[in-house]
């Protein structure tokens, strides 16, 4: 199997966190092979830029065309692209090779520096006429629309402008509009997707735009969809955001190297929730314990605090006939309610990653107790309002024997099932709790 390759057009940044340096780092950390083509060199720190030296833009074409007789590439990426000469010989390139081109269009450093001329705007704007997807940040999708924005529906409006202009789609991202959710807008084939997630942290981090741009490329080019692409360029992205490394007086880069050990956190949470819900459908005397809206199984990435970064399955393990039977699989938000519980239980001990649910009984309830399970309960008939209920109810029960017990269960209420959840550090230990109690259960 070929590794693809990927070329990305953009400038150097001698401080390591932005331009060709973040997105080389990018793309080898998710597995495509990053190749380059430099348009300007600059000395700078997380600081701001010091000085600009543009390359010739005969020289820009050559890099290009050199890589491309020996390379194959579909997908390019650009960055920064200072002057209308350099915009022009990378137009030019775009059209010879018929490059798929995602366009970060950099007018601004995150240190506040200017890296587009004023003059050069025309072409910038002629080559997302070109563009499979142009990705400008809330400042650059203003001067590109000419559309003040304040909130999602302004950079709807902004996203229907820009594409105007002839690009295939429009991304733009709402992290400068400095909300506590952060909204992304994506504009393609006539309609809208949003993605949002909650902010990470208040400081500007340098290398984001860069990173995301060169995520989706190399996404797109292992073969996914736009959607399915920028889904998991934001996810990588995010984990590079808070990881974020702590380094120079300025402006923090961002740890793109984040992004691969969540990655394979996410892997292994996948792998072990999958083993342990087919270990409980291998199981025959687990069939009863399978409540009526049946069985989630979750573990969550280490020190997770949103439902995006809980592994759990799609669907449930199910009753069929006298079995059980799977009807999806593991996948990062696939859970709500098993999520809460785990995400809350984690907040209080970062050992506990893993929860489960089982029906729940007096005799079910009362073989824990025989295997010395620690237990606790909580009451939905107290449950205030504008609380989500397994939040709520899981932190009641922490707080009512002092630490995470191994068990929670509440007796449910009106149209709410009575249920039993087993926590614990791994899939597997809450699975090997599941089958132990529901053999006590088969003794009785």
């Amino acid at each position: 199997m070929k590794v693809p390759c990927v070329l990305t057009i953009a400038g150097s940044d001698s401080g390591g966190g932005a331009g060709i340096q973040a997105d080389l780092k990018t793309m080898a950390a998710l597995g495509v092979h990053g190749l380059c083509a430099i348009t300007a060199v600059t000395a700078q720190n997380t600081c701001g830029v010091a000085a600009v030296m543009e390359l010739p833009p005969e020289f820009v074409g050559q890099q290009i065309d050199t890589v491309m007789e020996d390379f194959e590439v579909k997908f390019a990426k650009t960055g920064m692209l200072s002057s209308a000469a350099i915009i022009r010989t990378v137009i030019d390139r775009v059209r010879r090779y018929r490059l798929r081109v995602v366009v970060d269009p950099i007018i601004i450093s995150a240190s506040g520096s200017p890296l587009l001329r004023e003059e050069s705007l025309p072409a910038m704007v002629e080559l997302l006429s070109h563009a499979e997807l142009v990705t400008p940040n809330a400042n650059e999708a203003e001067r590109l629309s000419g559309v003040k924005i304040r909130n999602v529906a302004d950079m709807r409006r902004a996203a229907r402008k820009i594409a105007e202009l002839g690009p295939k789609a429009v991304l733009i991202k709402g992290g400068h509009l400095m909300k506590k959710t952060v909204t992304d807008v994506l504009y393609h084939d006539g309609g809208f997707e949003e993605f949002s997630g909650p902010r990470i942290t208040e400081e500007t981090t340098h290398g984001t735009g860069c990173s995301l741009s060169s995520a989706i490329v190399a996404e797109l080019a292992k073969g996914a969809t736009l959607c399915v692409a920028v889904k998991n360029a934001r996810e990588f992205v995010t984990q590079a955001i808070r990881y974020r490394l702590n380094i120079g007086h300025g402006v923090v880069p961002i740890n793109q190297m984040a992004g691969v050990l969540r990655a394979a956190e996410t892997a292994h949470a996948i792998s072990e929730v999958w083993r342990a819900a087919r270990l409980l459908v291998k199981n025959q005397k687990f069939v009863k314990l399978i409540p009526e809206v049946g069985t989630n199984i979750v573990m969550t990435l280490p020190g997770a605090t949103s439902q995006s970064e809980v592994v759990g399955l799609s669907g449930r393990i199910v009753k069929s006939g006298d079995g059980a039977m799977l009807t999806g699989f593991p996948e990062l938000g696939g859970s709500e309610h098993m999520a809460n519980v785990a995400l809350t239980a984690h907040r209080y001990d970062p050992r506990i990653r893993s929860a489960m649910n089982i029906k729940f009984s007096l005799n079910t309830l009362q073989a824990c107790r025989s295997l010395g399970l620690s237990i606790s309960s909580f009451d939905r008939s107290k449950e205030p309002r504008g609380v989500k209920t397994m939040e709520w109810g899981t932190e009641q029960a922490i707080k009512k024997v002092g630490r995470v017990p191994q068990i929670i269960f509440d007796k449910g209420g009106l149209g709410k099932e009575a249920m039993i959840r087993l926590l614990g550090t791994t899939p597997s230990e809450v699975v090997s709790l599941a089958l132990k109690v529901a053999e006590k259960v088969g003794q009785g």
